[in-house]
Protein backbone atom coordinates (compact mmCIF):
# COMPACT_ATOMS: atom_id res chain seq x y z
CA UNK A 1 0.00 0.00 0.00
CA UNK A 2 1.30 3.62 -0.88
CA UNK A 3 1.72 6.07 1.40
CA UNK A 4 -0.39 8.39 -0.15
CA UNK A 5 -2.89 5.54 0.23
CA UNK A 6 -2.24 5.76 4.20
CA UNK A 7 -2.09 9.07 4.63
CA UNK A 8 -5.83 8.90 2.53
CA UNK A 9 -6.96 6.03 5.49
CA UNK A 10 -5.38 8.12 8.15
CA UNK A 11 -7.44 11.13 7.16
CA UNK A 12 -10.50 9.38 6.84
CA UNK A 13 -10.32 7.54 10.04
CA UNK A 14 -9.90 10.70 11.70
CA UNK A 15 -13.04 12.06 10.04
CA UNK A 16 -15.00 8.93 11.01
CA UNK A 17 -13.66 9.62 14.89
CA UNK A 18 -14.77 13.39 14.77
CA UNK A 19 -18.16 12.65 13.31
CA UNK A 20 -18.83 9.81 16.11
CA UNK A 21 -16.99 12.11 18.87
CA UNK A 22 -19.77 14.71 17.29
CA UNK A 23 -22.43 11.76 16.76
CA UNK A 24 -22.21 10.74 20.99
CA UNK A 25 -21.73 14.05 22.52
CA UNK A 26 -25.11 15.11 20.85
CA UNK A 27 -26.28 11.83 21.68
CA UNK A 28 -25.62 12.37 25.36
CA UNK A 29 -27.36 15.95 25.42
CA UNK A 30 -30.38 14.38 23.47
CA UNK A 31 -30.53 12.25 26.94
CA UNK A 32 -29.80 14.34 29.60
CA UNK A 33 -32.43 16.90 27.53
CA UNK A 34 -30.17 20.11 26.54
CA UNK A 35 -30.75 19.34 23.49
CA UNK A 36 -34.14 17.43 22.88
CA UNK A 37 -35.33 17.12 19.03
CA UNK A 38 -38.18 19.77 19.54
CA UNK A 39 -39.38 20.67 15.83
CA UNK A 40 -40.78 24.09 17.92
CA UNK A 41 -36.90 25.24 18.05
CA UNK A 42 -37.09 25.69 14.53
CA UNK A 43 -39.64 28.07 14.38
CA UNK A 44 -38.72 31.91 13.70
CA UNK A 45 -38.41 34.78 16.32
CA UNK A 46 -42.12 35.55 15.04
CA UNK A 47 -43.96 32.60 16.67
CA UNK A 48 -41.66 33.88 20.41
CA UNK A 49 -43.49 36.82 19.47
CA UNK A 50 -46.57 36.13 19.29
CA UNK A 51 -46.60 33.55 22.31
CA UNK A 52 -44.92 36.52 24.47
CA UNK A 53 -48.23 38.42 23.56
CA UNK A 54 -50.55 35.38 23.85
CA UNK A 55 -49.13 35.50 27.70
CA UNK A 56 -49.21 38.88 28.23
CA UNK A 57 -52.60 39.33 27.29
CA UNK A 58 -54.26 36.17 29.15
CA UNK A 59 -51.79 37.12 32.35
CA UNK A 60 -53.08 41.05 32.06
CA UNK A 61 -56.96 39.61 31.76
CA UNK A 62 -56.25 37.13 34.30
CA UNK A 63 -57.41 39.24 37.52
CA UNK A 64 -59.87 40.61 35.40
CA UNK A 65 -61.79 37.36 34.88
CA UNK A 66 -61.41 36.40 38.37
CA UNK A 67 -63.65 39.59 39.58
CA UNK A 68 -65.99 39.10 36.91
CA UNK A 69 -66.64 35.43 37.38
CA UNK A 70 -66.52 36.28 41.48
CA UNK A 71 -69.17 39.12 40.34
CA UNK A 72 -71.37 36.63 38.46
CA UNK A 73 -71.73 34.19 41.66
CA UNK A 74 -72.79 36.81 43.98
CA UNK A 75 -75.11 38.45 41.77
CA UNK A 76 -76.78 34.89 40.60
CA UNK A 77 -76.50 32.46 42.93
CA UNK A 78 -78.62 33.63 46.14
CA UNK A 79 -77.67 30.36 48.17
CA UNK A 80 -74.07 31.72 48.01
CA UNK A 81 -75.14 34.89 48.77
CA UNK A 82 -77.06 34.17 51.37
CA UNK A 83 -74.48 31.99 52.88
CA UNK A 84 -72.15 34.94 52.71
CA UNK A 85 -73.68 37.59 54.15
CA UNK A 86 -75.99 35.55 56.95
CA UNK A 87 -72.93 35.17 59.53
CA UNK A 88 -72.63 39.15 59.78
CA UNK A 89 -75.84 38.64 62.10
CA UNK A 90 -73.81 37.34 64.81
CA UNK A 91 -71.07 39.62 64.53
CA UNK A 92 -70.95 41.51 67.72
CA UNK A 93 -70.30 45.13 65.80
CA UNK A 94 -73.02 44.50 63.59
CA UNK A 95 -75.26 43.82 66.58
CA UNK A 96 -74.38 46.76 68.27
CA UNK A 97 -74.94 49.31 65.28
CA UNK A 98 -77.94 47.61 64.49
CA UNK A 99 -79.26 47.97 68.23
CA UNK A 100 -77.54 51.54 67.91
CA UNK A 101 -80.09 52.37 64.74
CA UNK A 102 -83.02 50.87 65.88
CA UNK A 103 -82.83 52.60 69.70
CA UNK A 104 -81.99 56.03 67.33
CA UNK A 105 -85.49 55.12 65.64
CA UNK A 106 -87.62 54.76 68.60
CA UNK A 107 -86.12 57.65 70.10
CA UNK A 108 -86.49 59.87 67.30
CA UNK A 109 -90.49 59.06 66.54
CA UNK A 110 -91.28 58.56 70.58
CA UNK A 111 -90.55 61.53 72.44
CA UNK A 112 -89.57 59.12 76.05
CA UNK A 113 -88.97 62.57 78.52
CA UNK A 114 -92.44 64.06 77.06
CA UNK A 115 -93.80 61.04 77.22
CA UNK A 116 -92.26 60.47 81.16
CA UNK A 117 -93.20 63.82 81.97
CA UNK A 118 -97.11 63.58 80.63
CA UNK A 119 -97.37 60.82 82.82
CA UNK A 120 -95.90 62.57 86.18
CA UNK A 121 -97.83 65.19 85.60
CA UNK A 122 -101.13 63.43 85.29
CA UNK A 123 -100.61 61.96 88.47
CA UNK A 124 -99.61 64.73 90.29
CA UNK A 125 -102.24 66.39 88.91
CA UNK A 126 -104.76 63.90 90.96
CA UNK A 127 -103.56 65.76 94.22
CA UNK A 128 -100.39 64.13 96.07
CA UNK A 129 -99.62 67.16 97.95
CA UNK A 130 -96.45 69.23 97.43
CA UNK A 131 -94.17 66.56 98.98
CA UNK A 132 -94.74 63.85 96.83
CA UNK A 133 -95.07 66.34 93.90
CA UNK A 134 -91.92 67.05 94.39
CA UNK A 135 -90.56 63.58 94.55
CA UNK A 136 -92.21 62.87 91.70
CA UNK A 137 -90.88 65.61 89.54
CA UNK A 138 -87.04 64.53 90.54
CA UNK A 139 -88.04 61.11 88.90
CA UNK A 140 -88.94 62.37 85.64
CA UNK A 141 -85.11 62.06 84.40
CA UNK A 142 -84.43 58.92 86.37
CA UNK A 143 -87.54 57.33 84.55
CA UNK A 144 -86.83 58.59 81.21
CA UNK A 145 -83.55 56.92 81.49
CA UNK A 146 -84.75 53.89 82.35
CA UNK A 147 -87.10 53.40 79.84
CA UNK A 148 -85.10 54.28 77.58
CA UNK A 149 -82.81 51.68 79.10
CA UNK A 150 -85.52 49.09 78.46
CA UNK A 151 -85.88 49.74 75.01
CA UNK A 152 -82.39 49.40 74.23
CA UNK A 153 -82.55 45.74 76.43
CA UNK A 154 -85.36 44.90 74.89
CA UNK A 155 -84.34 45.67 70.91
CA UNK A 156 -79.84 44.12 72.22
CA UNK A 157 -81.96 40.93 72.63
CA UNK A 158 -83.90 40.84 69.78
CA UNK A 159 -80.62 41.56 67.77
CA UNK A 160 -78.81 38.42 69.53
CA UNK A 161 -81.34 35.81 69.29
CA UNK A 162 -81.80 33.31 66.55
CA UNK A 163 -85.03 34.86 65.88
CA UNK A 164 -83.22 38.12 64.51
CA UNK A 165 -80.84 35.52 62.97
CA UNK A 166 -83.11 34.11 60.96
CA UNK A 167 -84.83 37.18 60.29
CA UNK A 168 -81.49 38.32 58.80
CA UNK A 169 -81.17 35.61 56.67
CA UNK A 170 -85.17 35.58 54.89
CA UNK A 171 -84.40 39.20 54.00
CA UNK A 172 -81.37 38.11 52.16
CA UNK A 173 -82.94 35.77 50.57
CA UNK A 174 -85.85 37.38 49.65
CA UNK A 175 -83.86 40.41 48.23
CA UNK A 176 -81.57 38.65 46.38
CA UNK A 177 -84.11 36.71 44.46
CA UNK A 178 -86.16 39.55 44.19
CA UNK A 179 -82.55 41.76 42.98
CA UNK A 180 -82.13 38.59 40.35
CA UNK A 181 -85.75 38.51 39.18
CA UNK A 182 -85.90 42.51 38.33
CA UNK A 183 -82.16 42.28 36.75
CA UNK A 184 -83.39 39.57 34.55
CA UNK A 185 -87.93 41.33 34.26
CA UNK A 186 -88.71 37.69 35.31
CA UNK A 187 -92.69 38.09 35.22
CA UNK A 188 -92.72 36.28 39.02
CA UNK A 189 -90.59 39.49 40.57
CA UNK A 190 -92.11 42.11 42.61
CA UNK A 191 -90.35 44.70 40.85
CA UNK A 192 -90.04 45.33 37.17
CA UNK A 193 -87.43 47.37 35.36
CA UNK A 194 -88.52 48.83 32.14
CA UNK A 195 -86.34 50.20 29.06
CA UNK A 196 -87.52 53.39 29.27
CA UNK A 197 -86.01 53.68 32.98
CA UNK A 198 -89.16 52.89 34.69
CA UNK A 199 -89.53 51.48 37.81
CA UNK A 200 -92.53 49.34 38.23
CA UNK A 201 -94.63 47.19 41.09
CA UNK A 202 -95.54 44.38 39.69
CA UNK A 203 -99.46 43.28 41.49
CA UNK A 204 -99.87 39.82 40.08
CA UNK A 205 -97.91 38.15 42.45
CA UNK A 206 -98.32 40.51 45.83
CA UNK A 207 -102.47 39.44 44.97
CA UNK A 208 -101.43 35.83 44.72
CA UNK A 209 -99.92 35.95 48.51
CA UNK A 210 -103.24 38.39 49.63
CA UNK A 211 -105.44 35.11 48.14
CA UNK A 212 -103.48 32.81 49.79
CA UNK A 213 -103.49 34.76 53.01
CA UNK A 214 -107.16 35.52 53.12
CA UNK A 215 -108.08 32.08 51.69
CA UNK A 216 -105.70 30.27 55.05
CA UNK A 217 -107.81 32.68 57.56
CA UNK A 218 -110.99 31.25 56.23
CA UNK A 219 -112.26 33.86 53.67
CA UNK A 220 -113.05 31.17 50.97
CA UNK A 221 -114.92 34.07 49.15
CA UNK A 222 -110.91 35.10 48.04
CA UNK A 223 -110.86 32.08 45.81
CA UNK A 224 -112.69 34.01 43.47
CA UNK A 225 -109.76 36.45 42.88
CA UNK A 226 -108.01 35.90 39.33
CA UNK A 227 -104.84 36.09 38.85
CA UNK A 228 -103.89 40.60 37.91
CA UNK A 229 -101.32 40.84 35.51
CA UNK A 230 -100.98 44.83 35.89
CA UNK A 231 -97.94 46.61 36.99
CA UNK A 232 -97.99 49.89 38.79
CA UNK A 233 -95.37 52.70 37.83
CA UNK A 234 -93.60 54.10 40.94
CA UNK A 235 -90.62 55.71 40.13
CA UNK A 236 -88.45 56.76 37.37
CA UNK A 237 -84.62 56.51 36.68
CA UNK A 238 -82.10 57.17 33.78
CA UNK A 239 -79.98 54.94 35.47
CA UNK A 240 -81.83 51.53 35.15
CA UNK A 241 -81.29 50.88 31.77
CA UNK A 242 -77.34 51.11 32.41
CA UNK A 243 -77.84 48.92 35.80
CA UNK A 244 -79.59 46.49 33.62
CA UNK A 245 -76.88 46.73 30.80
CA UNK A 246 -74.13 46.25 33.65
CA UNK A 247 -75.67 43.40 35.23
CA UNK A 248 -75.84 41.69 31.56
CA UNK A 249 -72.42 42.55 30.89
CA UNK A 250 -71.04 41.23 34.20
CA UNK A 251 -72.64 38.13 34.07
CA UNK A 252 -71.72 37.42 30.42
CA UNK A 253 -68.02 37.93 31.57
CA UNK A 254 -67.65 35.89 34.49
CA UNK A 255 -69.16 33.05 32.01
CA UNK A 256 -67.06 33.18 29.14
CA UNK A 257 -63.80 35.39 30.33
CA UNK A 258 -62.49 32.92 32.46
CA UNK A 259 -62.50 30.55 29.68
CA UNK A 260 -60.75 33.00 27.41
CA UNK A 261 -57.95 33.35 29.87
CA UNK A 262 -57.50 30.20 29.61
CA UNK A 263 -57.44 29.58 25.89
CA UNK A 264 -54.85 32.76 25.58
CA UNK A 265 -52.63 30.77 28.12
CA UNK A 266 -53.02 27.71 26.25
CA UNK A 267 -51.87 29.23 22.92
CA UNK A 268 -48.94 30.99 24.36
CA UNK A 269 -47.59 27.71 25.52
CA UNK A 270 -48.44 25.90 22.30
CA UNK A 271 -46.80 28.11 19.41
CA UNK A 272 -44.12 28.73 21.55
CA UNK A 273 -40.88 28.07 20.53
CA UNK A 274 -39.23 26.26 23.79
CA UNK A 275 -42.78 25.40 25.31
CA UNK A 276 -41.03 24.40 29.03
CA UNK A 277 -40.25 27.47 29.01
CA UNK A 278 -43.76 29.49 27.73
CA UNK A 279 -45.12 26.86 30.82
CA UNK A 280 -42.33 28.58 33.38
CA UNK A 281 -43.29 32.44 31.88
CA UNK A 282 -46.82 32.16 31.82
CA UNK A 283 -47.44 30.75 35.53
CA UNK A 284 -45.06 33.65 36.89
CA UNK A 285 -47.15 36.03 34.69
CA UNK A 286 -50.51 34.84 36.63
CA UNK A 287 -49.02 34.70 39.65
CA UNK A 288 -48.01 38.65 39.49
CA UNK A 289 -51.30 39.34 37.99
CA UNK A 290 -52.56 37.45 40.65
CA UNK A 291 -50.09 39.64 43.66
CA UNK A 292 -51.26 42.98 41.73
CA UNK A 293 -54.81 42.07 42.34
CA UNK A 294 -54.96 41.07 45.87
CA UNK A 295 -52.71 44.13 46.40
CA UNK A 296 -55.54 46.51 44.75
CA UNK A 297 -58.01 44.70 46.84
CA UNK A 298 -55.46 45.65 49.91
CA UNK A 299 -55.67 49.52 48.91
CA UNK A 300 -59.49 49.18 48.40
CA UNK A 301 -59.97 48.22 51.85
CA UNK A 302 -58.10 51.35 53.12
CA UNK A 303 -59.65 53.80 50.65
CA UNK A 304 -63.20 52.08 51.06
CA UNK A 305 -62.76 52.30 55.06
CA UNK A 306 -61.00 55.99 55.05
CA UNK A 307 -63.80 57.06 52.73
CA UNK A 308 -66.61 56.25 55.05
CA UNK A 309 -67.00 59.20 58.22
CA UNK A 310 -67.74 57.09 61.46
CA UNK A 311 -70.20 59.30 62.49
CA UNK A 312 -72.48 56.98 59.29
CA UNK A 313 -70.72 53.67 59.85
CA UNK A 314 -68.55 52.97 62.63
CA UNK A 315 -65.21 51.94 61.20
CA UNK A 316 -65.17 48.12 62.84
CA UNK A 317 -68.11 47.22 60.78
CA UNK A 318 -67.52 49.00 57.59
CA UNK A 319 -64.09 46.62 57.99
CA UNK A 320 -66.45 43.81 58.42
CA UNK A 321 -68.41 44.20 55.57
CA UNK A 322 -66.00 44.97 53.18
CA UNK A 323 -64.53 41.79 54.14
CA UNK A 324 -67.23 39.91 53.70
CA UNK A 325 -68.10 41.28 50.27
CA UNK A 326 -64.62 40.94 49.38
CA UNK A 327 -63.08 37.80 51.25
CA UNK A 328 -63.90 35.14 48.86
CA UNK A 329 -62.61 36.98 46.04
CA UNK A 330 -59.19 37.61 47.98
CA UNK A 331 -59.12 34.23 48.81
CA UNK A 332 -59.69 32.88 45.15
CA UNK A 333 -56.57 35.43 43.95
CA UNK A 334 -54.50 33.94 46.80
CA UNK A 335 -55.23 30.23 45.78
CA UNK A 336 -54.73 31.06 41.68
CA UNK A 337 -51.07 32.84 43.04
CA UNK A 338 -50.24 29.90 44.90
CA UNK A 339 -51.56 27.39 42.11
CA UNK A 340 -49.59 29.46 39.53
CA UNK A 341 -46.55 29.50 41.69
CA UNK A 342 -46.71 25.41 41.78
CA UNK A 343 -47.23 25.22 38.00
CA UNK A 344 -44.20 27.44 37.68
CA UNK A 345 -41.72 25.78 40.24
CA UNK A 346 -42.93 21.68 38.63
CA UNK A 347 -42.29 23.06 35.01
CA UNK A 348 -39.41 24.31 36.08
CA UNK A 349 -37.93 20.88 37.80
CA UNK A 350 -39.16 19.23 35.01
CA UNK A 351 -37.63 21.32 32.14
CA UNK A 352 -34.28 20.96 30.82
CA UNK A 353 -32.26 22.98 32.81
CA UNK A 354 -28.66 22.45 33.91
CA UNK A 355 -29.80 22.94 37.57
CA UNK A 356 -33.42 21.08 37.67
CA UNK A 357 -31.21 18.15 36.12
CA UNK A 358 -28.67 18.14 38.79
CA UNK A 359 -31.53 18.04 41.01
CA UNK A 360 -33.54 15.24 39.40
CA UNK A 361 -30.13 13.44 39.53
CA UNK A 362 -29.98 13.67 42.93
CA UNK A 363 -33.58 12.87 43.73
CA UNK A 364 -32.72 9.62 41.91
CA UNK A 365 -29.81 8.94 43.29
CA UNK A 366 -31.15 9.10 46.76
CA UNK A 367 -34.26 7.14 46.20
CA UNK A 368 -32.08 4.77 43.97
CA UNK A 369 -29.66 4.20 47.24
CA UNK A 370 -32.96 3.55 49.32
CA UNK A 371 -34.48 1.03 47.45
CA UNK A 372 -30.56 -0.62 47.54
CA UNK A 373 -30.71 -0.31 51.24
CA UNK A 374 -33.68 -2.18 51.30
CA UNK A 375 -32.60 -5.09 49.37
CA UNK A 376 -29.55 -5.62 51.05
CA UNK A 377 -32.14 -6.50 54.03
CA UNK A 378 -34.23 -8.72 51.97
CA UNK A 379 -37.06 -5.93 51.45
CA UNK A 380 -37.78 -5.75 47.48
CA UNK A 381 -41.10 -5.37 45.44
CA UNK A 382 -39.84 -8.12 42.87
CA UNK A 383 -41.54 -8.49 39.73
CA UNK A 384 -44.80 -5.90 40.92
CA UNK A 385 -41.96 -3.38 41.00
CA UNK A 386 -40.72 -4.62 37.74
CA UNK A 387 -43.92 -3.42 36.29
CA UNK A 388 -44.60 -0.48 38.12
CA UNK A 389 -41.10 1.12 36.96
CA UNK A 390 -42.63 -0.70 33.13
CA UNK A 391 -45.95 1.87 33.69
CA UNK A 392 -44.25 4.77 35.45
CA UNK A 393 -44.63 7.13 32.41
CA UNK A 394 -48.66 6.07 32.78
CA UNK A 395 -48.28 6.47 36.82
CA UNK A 396 -47.09 9.67 36.83
CA UNK A 397 -50.24 10.88 34.47
CA UNK A 398 -52.73 9.45 36.20
CA UNK A 399 -51.37 11.42 39.55
CA UNK A 400 -51.43 14.20 37.78
CA UNK A 401 -54.71 14.14 36.27
CA UNK A 402 -56.42 13.25 39.79
CA UNK A 403 -54.50 16.52 40.57
CA UNK A 404 -55.53 18.70 38.04
CA UNK A 405 -59.42 17.50 38.38
CA UNK A 406 -59.28 18.27 42.16
CA UNK A 407 -58.04 21.93 41.46
CA UNK A 408 -60.44 21.84 38.40
CA UNK A 409 -63.53 21.29 39.96
CA UNK A 410 -63.17 21.53 43.75
CA UNK A 411 -64.80 24.70 45.18
CA UNK A 412 -64.08 26.48 46.53
CA UNK A 413 -60.60 26.89 45.09
CA UNK A 414 -58.23 27.53 48.24
CA UNK A 415 -54.45 28.56 49.07
CA UNK A 416 -54.99 25.38 51.41
CA UNK A 417 -56.56 23.18 48.79
CA UNK A 418 -53.47 23.97 46.27
CA UNK A 419 -50.97 23.25 48.91
CA UNK A 420 -52.57 20.19 50.29
CA UNK A 421 -53.13 18.40 46.69
CA UNK A 422 -49.44 19.80 45.61
CA UNK A 423 -47.75 17.63 48.80
CA UNK A 424 -50.44 14.46 48.45
CA UNK A 425 -49.25 14.63 44.55
CA UNK A 426 -45.28 14.66 45.95
CA UNK A 427 -46.15 11.86 48.54
CA UNK A 428 -47.35 9.55 45.92
CA UNK A 429 -44.74 10.31 42.96
CA UNK A 430 -42.06 9.60 45.83
CA UNK A 431 -43.84 6.78 46.91
CA UNK A 432 -44.50 4.82 43.00
CA UNK A 433 -40.31 6.24 42.24
CA UNK A 434 -39.59 4.08 46.08
CA UNK A 435 -41.77 1.34 45.33
CA UNK A 436 -40.93 0.89 40.71
CA UNK A 437 -37.94 -1.23 40.79
CA UNK A 438 -35.72 -0.64 37.50
CA UNK A 439 -34.73 -3.77 35.18
CA UNK A 440 -31.13 -3.16 36.36
CA UNK A 441 -31.96 -3.95 39.50
CA UNK A 442 -33.96 -6.40 39.17
CA UNK A 443 -31.54 -8.46 37.26
CA UNK A 444 -28.62 -7.55 39.72
CA UNK A 445 -30.66 -8.62 42.83
CA UNK A 446 -33.36 -11.63 41.78
CA UNK A 447 -30.63 -14.36 42.14
CA UNK A 448 -29.96 -14.13 45.73
CA UNK A 449 -33.06 -13.44 47.37
CA UNK A 450 -34.90 -16.79 45.61
CA UNK A 451 -31.47 -18.41 46.97
CA UNK A 452 -32.56 -17.43 50.62
CA UNK A 453 -36.35 -17.73 49.93
CA UNK A 454 -35.12 -21.37 48.64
Amino acid sequence: MTPTSNDTLAQRLAELEAANATLTARLSRVRTGTDAPDTTNRRSWGWTLLATALLVLGALLAPVALAASWAKTELTDTEKFVATYAPLAQSTAVQDFITDQAVTVVTENVDIPQLTSDVVDGITDLGTGPAATRALSALKGPAAQGITALVRSTVDRFVTSDAFAQAWTQALRVSHTQLVAAMRNDADAAVSLGSDGSIGLQLGPIIAEVKTALVVQGLTFAENIPEVNRTVTIAQSDAVPTAQLGYGLTIAAGSWLPGVVLLLLTLGVIVARRRTVAIVWAAIGLALSMALLTTALGVARIAAITAISPSQLPSEVSTILFDTVVDPLRESAVAVLVLAAVVALVAWYAGPFSRPRRLRGLVTSGIGWVRTSADRHGISTGQWGTRLFAQRTLLRAVVAAVAATIILLVRPLTAGLVGWTLLLSVFAILGLELLQRPQDEGAGGSEPRRTAAG
